[in-house]
């Protein structure tokens, strides 16, 4: 893929999940926000943000303070720059019945605490960000 020329790669679980988690930081973004499993790859394209992500299998998470069931594809795409990831693909948040596909996640900066979640349809969910914060 053209998308993907250029990029940084990490293979397997640990190594891509290092990478993930790396990323998220280096971004200032909750390092809680991609609880994978089974990671086959990560990757990055510096010079365009695009970032990949290709797990074995779809993960469901219960973020326990908000109360907010999160489904994760096994292929999750986006383009991450500070504090945001734009257009980004294989992420759904459940809300009532439904499971609207999560487009752009953005925290506040100057940082207020608050982490906003915009789906397709337009809605945008705010939370805290310690919400999203890694499992110690």
């Amino acid at each position: 893929m053209a998308e993907k020329e250029g990029g940084i790669v990490k293979q397997g679980h640990e190594e891509g999940l290092k990478m993930a988690i790396a990323l998220l930081e280096e971004f200032e973004l909750p390092g809680g926000l991609l609880p994978l499993a089974n990671v086959i790859e990560v990757g990055l394209v510096r010079s365009t943000g695009y970032m990949w992500i290709h797990q074995k299998e779809k993960v469901e998470h219960n973020f326990k303070m908000i109360s907010k069931l999160v489904s994760y594809d096994t292929d999750i795409t986006g383009f991450i720059e500070k504090k945001r990831i734009k257009k980004l693909k294989g992420v759904k948040a459940k809300e009532l019945l439904l499971w609207p596909p999560v487009s752009e996640i953005t925290i506040d900066d100057p940082p207020t605490g608050k982490i906003h979640f915009k789906s397709l349809a337009g809605i945008t969910k705010t939370f805290p960000v310690e919400a999203f914060a890694p499992p110690h």
